[in-house]
């Protein structure tokens, strides 16, 4: 290719070279939760018609994180990538898809909350490689020593790279946001999913984001970039920026006074492969003829690029999936599992009295009231694409009795109290009411922020006054991506049970109808905190350390630095049946030995006259990591009467000296299905080195001595956990 036929294939639409047979490939498209219409104006890579009417869609990434199950998360994106590729079949589907989101939920204002796994970096990562793994693995080729020429089922990206999480609040935007980040937080909160996402789930693409990290761009860091994505996780693929983010470089943040050519050669050095834009296309040329970039460097971006088309069977073909077709999209087998991510992710939030499961020999009659009792689009959120149909919750509910239908309020925004009593006056004739509220894309999204964590305009009278006259048990459903501030409905006495459902897709109605009246038993687990309103006002969403900053009175963030007082915390999730567990600890310390050249590092402690010998090492100073492990057991016996799954939560908590440590950190979880009057054992093996990491203010990875603890759930049992360190003379 000639200098000018390269940089038109380094942006997103690819143009091709027809003097050489080289075909044209649009790089965009995106498969969050389910192959979506979402791409470039004019030469959208997928879409729907009479041929392709609709794709699977499956609950927001939020709710199905909150199902903590990982084979799930494996099993959609298995899904969602056969329906890819059978639309690519027939022309109507890319090979390349920027999903999934994995920005870690920092702060409970965030817009795009819905899009993402919530606020833990492990179960952020942890989703992050199960659903690359769905999409990209072909069966039998797992593990080829040569990733390089792995072959791809379809090519997933793993973004925003990195520290992003401020959309649009209160005028700060994302294309002009400044992050500054501590080292500590980077290492630990920021990066951590997405280098899980790289080295575990060998994900092809990385996205960059638009912000700036501590005053330089996302996507013209080259120590992010080359250095980290590419040098450190050994990426197999190819770095892309989000959407004119090299514009963006140059007229929001008016980096270094850049020029469009000085733009495109710091991305370009910095390890940016393809530009979601036309910066690369329409300055690459100019940029190496002006001296202030190589050619080889547009040539190394296309090798990342083509290595990946090839692994796709773009070029050659796939025949393994060349008998995929329409009959392959909506089947019945992937609407059943969009019915079972909805009902597997519903948290089940107050239950008083055993309210739930309803009987339906006894509720003939159920008032389905609320903004979104006839959801349909709402419950598909964003990056969506058709559906294959819709269930609205007074569809699921028409399954198990008859249901009267009043809105209450006119949308989510809920102006006005004109249209409550309706509501009302269903409740009063009812044998059961089901409330369903909550928020919608007009309320948080992308490029919207929240400025409160409360029900939007008189959501909250509606609820209040058709709990207080309603004839049967009230049941409120809060459809909604962060948390939201409920405490009145958690201490209403008339409010009986509450559920919360996410955006729970296509199938959502007829999810939370299986699980009020039964047909299943919820199971899922708050995958964020839901604070206080009065969180928001206490530190500004711009303020990026997850610790508390206790000169200015800001509280930490995240349950693993904020111990104050919450609605609901992270993990909460209740079920119809009960659970005891037992535990059993194989080993309680590690003692390992140091030569003399192993460095003992100093560590901050609150109390400055305690001062181990070795207070820690450094982890990459360790010779022998693989064998340094905490194992131990957990039994989880189902003492109720009905059949359930529960979820384990493994918590680890450094020693309590260290000065600033985290409270708590999720290390392990596991999802357990357990029969009325059963038990499971599930065995836990953790790695000292990844799972008891401490990074201090410096940011260097250490295995402090000292006593740990590990926790199973909220303190349900714990037992502690020595490090001790013994130096060669």
């Amino acid at each position: 290719m000639t200098l000018e036929e390269k940089v038109q294939q380094i942006g997103d639409t690819a143009k091709g070279v027809p003097r050489i047979g080289l075909p044209k490939y649009e790089w965009w498209s995106e498969a969050l939760h389910g192959v979506s219409n979402v791409g470039q104006q004019g030469s959208k890579a997928s879409f729907f018609d009479d041929v392709v009417p609709g794709a699977t869609s499956f609950p927001m990434v939020i709710l199905t994180a909150a199902s903590f199950n990982e084979t799930l998360w494996k099993t959609i994106g298995q899904v969602v990538s056969t329906e890819a590729r059978a639309m690519h079949n027939v022309g109507h589907a890319g090979l390349s898809f920027w999903s999934p989101n994995i920005n870690v939920v920092r702060d409970p204002r965030w817009g795009r909350a819905l899009e993402t796994p919530g606020e833990d970096p492990f179960v952020v990562g942890r989703y992050a490689a199960n659903y690359v793994r769905g999409l990209q693995d072909v069966e039998g080729t797992e593990n080829v020593t040569d990733l390089n020429s792995r072959p791809l089922k379809v090519a997933a990206c793993c973004k925003h790279y990195a520290a992003y999480d401020v959309d649009n609040w209160l005028g700060v935007v994302r294309e002009t946001f400044d992050a500054r980040v501590r080292e500590q937080d980077m290492i630990e909160t920021f990066v951590k999913p997405f280098e899980m996402c790289v080295k575990e789930g060998d994900v092809t693409s990385v996205m960059c984001s638009y912000n700036r990290i501590n005053g330089i761009p996302a996507c013209a860091d080259r120590r992010l970039l080359k250095d980290t994505i590419r040098g450190e996780w050994d990426l197999h693929g190819y770095i892309v920026s989000d959407c004119d983010s090299i514009e963006v470089m140059r007229d929001r943040h008016k980096w270094l006074n850049d020029d469009a050519e000085d733009a495109v050669s710091q991305a370009l050095k910095a390890g940016l492969d393809l530009d979601c834009g036309s910066f690369y296309s329409d300055y690459g040329a100019n940029a190496v003829t002006q001296g202030k970039v190589r050619e080889a460097d547009i040539d190394e971006a296309l090798r990342n690029l083509y290595f990946v088309l090839m692994r796709l069977g773009f070029f050659d073909g796939s025949p393994k999936f060349d008998n995929l077709s329409k009959d392959h999209i909506c089947s019945q087998d992937h609407i059943n599992l969009a019915i079972e991510a909805a009902r597997e992710g519903i948290v089940l939030l107050k239950n008083e009295n055993q309210t739930l499961p309803l009987d339906s020999q006894k509720i003939k009659t159920i008032a389905v009231v609320g903004p979104h009792a006839n959801a349909t689009d709402a419950m598909i959120g964003n990056y969506a694409g058709v559906p294959c149909r819709f269930t609205a919750p007074i569809d699921g509910f028409q399954q198990y009795g008859k249901v009267t239908y009043a809105t209450g309020c006119q949308g989510v925004v809920c102006k006005n109290d004109t249209m409550i009593y309706p509501a009302v006056r269903a409740a009063l004739n009812a044998d059961a009411t089901v409330i369903v509220a909550g928020l919608d894309l007009s309320i948080e999204a992308e490029s919207l922020d929240r400025e409160d964590l409360l029900l939007p305009g008189y959501q909250t009278e509606l609820i209040n006054q058709v709990a207080t006259r309603s004839r049967g048990p009230v049941i409120l459903v809060i459809m909604s991506a962060g948390g939201v501030d409920i405490t009145f409905a958690k201490n209403h006495p008339n409010i009986s049970a509450i559920l919360w459902a996410g955006y729970p897709g296509e199938e959502g109605g007829h999810g939370i109808a299986d699980v009020v009246f039964g047909a299943y038993n919820p199971g899922g687990r708050l995958p964020l905190t839901w604070h206080k309103n009065e969180y928001v006002d206490m530190l500004p969403m711009t303020s990026m350390p997850l610790r508390p900053i206790y000169s200015l009175g800001y509280p930490g963030r995240t349950y693993k630095f904020f111990n104050g007082s919450t609605v609901y915390p992270f993990g909460y999730g209740l079920s119809y049946t009960t659970f005891n567990y037992s535990l059993a600890a194989t080993k309680r310390s590690l003692d390992i030995k140091l030569n003399k050249y192993q460095h003992c590092r100093q560590i901050n402690y609150t109390d400055a006259a305690f001062q181990p010998s070795c207070a820690g090492v450094l982890i990459d100073d360790l010779e022998s990591c693989d064998n340094q492990n905490v194992e131990f057991s957990v039994e989880v016996k189902n003492t109720g009467e009905r059949d359930g799954s529960e979820t384990i939560l493994i918590y680890w908590s450094p020693p309590s000296e260290i000065r600033d440590a985290q409270i708590k950190e999720l290390v392990a979880f596991n999802k357990v299905f357990v029969q009325a009057g059963h038990s499971a054992k599930v065995k836990f093996n953790l790695n000292a080195c990844k799972s008891l990491r401490y990074v201090d203010y410096k940011g260097y990875s250490l295995l402090a001595s000292g006593r740990h603890t590990i926790a199973v759930g909220d303190n349900i049992l714990s037992f502690p956990f020595s490090i001790n360190y013994e130096v060669s003379e």
